[in-house]
């Protein structure tokens, strides 16, 4: 492996590469990065950010059939991540450089890590991890629901196919337009929006599946389309192309935003230095110590606590035993943390989070703005339910549409941001075609998700040096927006990877899943790009909550001096009790 990626040149499956650098790509991300998202920095971090190094196996080509700069992005984010990390390790002793490593592949299938995470040698698609994911729990199951075992696919949202389908991108009744339906994990009031039954057990067909439903969208206008879906506040959107989401409102004024952004609370109360709580990891780990409650579900809220695990903190993840979920995305999603069920609409489950809450440092807020105060527990509530022991909090909040403009409130996926801002447009015209195509991966999610990561950690920083309660926001609209703003390979780059790439995807269309479209980017990338994939990138750990072996990508950054990695094997939701006492390690973990 080289230490950094120049601008050599390489023979791939036969066609020279394109003159372009991943590495030049990166650094000019980082750049854009920086002068966006500088003032919601600590200045400390900012010498560290400027030496990180990258190391790579890459030799020129992007590692994505797309056009997007999905590596470069999230790279560029990972190094500010890495630099906010290092400023946190500095506050221990004195000032040091340190050397700070991100590594390219593994940054990549960050983004895709759900994908390559596998439970007892099963991965996502396979037809029988099902399973593995909703059997009945093992009888050392910690938590209330042990031995009752729970599909968290509380509506059958996921598990069947038609169902599944209500959450897809469709051509409507003017030509050249589309809607993706979102039946959020509730397929029924999106399908009876359009006229069809919230069950066929007759359609287990993809292409049937997919015929239907679109014949029946293609009933009305994108515009009749946004309107029953106002009505019945489900999360479908029109697909626009990113020069027409810059000229609605709500684009012009989530453009102005920076990624992220940290706003102080309060400021009465005093510095809260970090514990640096002895860990039993290799070396020192900057959060060890923080306690975090994480109240999100899928993937971008619980990346953002999944980041703070990484780093040594206690992550407590509460989802409600009444709202559906992925079961899969768990397996990924719960790595290092602890994982409990509350239904905080229960007097007593709420006693138990508010008791939970007073030694927790970070809030993680993963649902639509306004939805946890309706519950009684947004920040300025939090600031009340804690001002009484005189230590400050960090409350971070992600959702789809990001935290100002008109469009704010509305419900939305990752595949609705991409839809939205118009990544799903240039992913279609990428591929030379003249229709919208929702890319490969839940990557804007991930991309999320380390922004949330790194603005609680801006959030803990500025507590331990001048005290005060931070908020966090950030949305996945906003990661698309700093993504496409970085701008798309040109054509000469995307005429090259169509030829390196297996023709098969590029016969995609707009109608074709997501499971379809990560299908087959996965076989292609796994032929061009082996490094991706290659097993020094992996770690194994039993999981006792899964009752099985399981594999996911190692941590994406190296600071010096300290460790990152996680102290815990993964489980599903509700595995564990809702406390702070009693934590194991998994020393299979540490020797990743």
């Amino acid at each position: 492996m080289t230490p950094f990626l120049g601008a050599e040149r390489d023979e791939s499956n036969g066609t020279s590469s394109p003159p372009y650098s991943l590495l030049d790509g990166t650094r000019s991300a980082l750049k854009h990065l920086l002068n966006r998202a500088e003032p919601q920095l600590p200045e400390e971090c900012l010498p560290h950010i400027g030496r990180v190094g990258f190391s790579t196996a890459n030799t020129g080509s992007p590692y994505f059939p797309s056009s997007l700069k999905q590596t470069e992005a999230i790279t560029a984010l990972k190094a500010v991540e890495a630099g906010v990390a290092a400023s946190i390790a500095d506050l221990a002793n004195q000032p040091q450089q340190r050397k700070i490593n991100v590594d390219l592949e593994r940054a990549s299938a960050f983004l895709f890590s759900t994908y390559l995470a596998t439970v007892g040698g099963m991965n996502k698609a396979h037809p029988k991890v099902k399973k593995m994911l909703k059997g009945e729990y093992p009888s050392s199951c910690h938590g209330r629901l042990a031995d009752v075992g729970r599909d968290t696919d509380l509506l059958q949202a996921q598990s069947i196919l038609y169902r599944r389908l209500s959450a897809n991108l469709y051509a409507t009744k003017n030509p050249g337009e589309y809607f993706h339906l979102h039946g959020s994990l509730e397929a029924t009031k999106a399908l009876n929006m359009i006229g069809l039954e919230g069950h066929r057990p007759d359609l287990t067909d993809y292409h049937e599946c997919i015929s239907i439903i679109e014949d029946h969208v293609r009933k009305y206008t994108a515009d009749e389309l946004e309107e029953m879906n106002w009505k019945i506040k489900q999360a479908g959107v029109t697909c626009l192309k990113w020069e027409d989401f810059q000229t609605t409102q709500h684009g012009q004024e989530l453009i102005q935003q920076p990624p992220w952004r940290v706003e102080t609370l309060e400021t009465e109360t005093p510095p809260a230095p970090f514990p640096f709580k002895t860990s039993p990891a290799p070396k020192p780990q900057i959060l060890s110590g923080i306690r975090v409650l994480e109240l999100c579900r899928i993937i971008a809220g619980p990346a953002m606590g999944r980041g703070l695990a990484e780093y040594g903190a206690e992550v407590i993840k509460i989802t409600s035993p009444n709202l559906s979920d992925v079961p899969f995305f768990q397996v990924d999603g719960n790595l290092g943390k602890h994982a409990s069920d509350l239904n905080l609409r229960d007097e007593n489950d709420r006693k138990i989070f508010e008791d939970l809450l007073q030694s927790a440092d970070v809030v993680l807020d993963g649902y639509r703005p306004g939805s946890l105060t309706r519950l009684g527990y947004g920040p300025h509530q939090i600031l009340e339910l804690t001002k009484h022991r005189q230590r400050g909090i960090v409350y971070v909040a992600e959702n789809c549409f990001g935290h100002v403009g008109p469009w704010s409130s509305r419900p939305g996926w990752q595949q609705i941001a991409d839809c939205v801002t118009g990544v799903a447009w240039a992913q279609g015209l990428s591929m030379g075609l003249d229709e919208p195509v929702v890319p490969p991966f839940p990557m804007s999610d991930y991309g999320t998700g380390c922004m949330g990561t790194i603005a609680a950690l801006t959030g803990l920083y500025k507590r331990a040096k001048y005290g005060g309660s931070y908020l966090g926001t950030t949305s996945l609209c906003q990661y698309d927006i700093y993504l496409l703003q970085l701008g798309l390979y040109d054509d000469t780059m995307m005429t090259h990877l169509r030829r390196q790439h297996d023709s098969e995807f590029f016969e995609l269309r707009h109608n074709d899943s997501v499971d379809e479209v990560g299908k087959r980017a996965l076989k292609t990338m796994r032929k061009v790009h082996p490094e991706l994939f290659d097993e020094r990138h992996m770690q194994e750990c039993f999981s006792e909550g899964f009752n099985a072996a399981v594999r996911t990508i190692k941590p994406v950054v190296d600071v010096e001096d300290t460790w990152n990695g996680f102290l815990r094997s993964t489980r599903p939701n509700g595995f564990d009790n809702p406390t702070w006492q009693d934590w194991e390690v998994d020393s299979a973990m540490l020797k990743a």
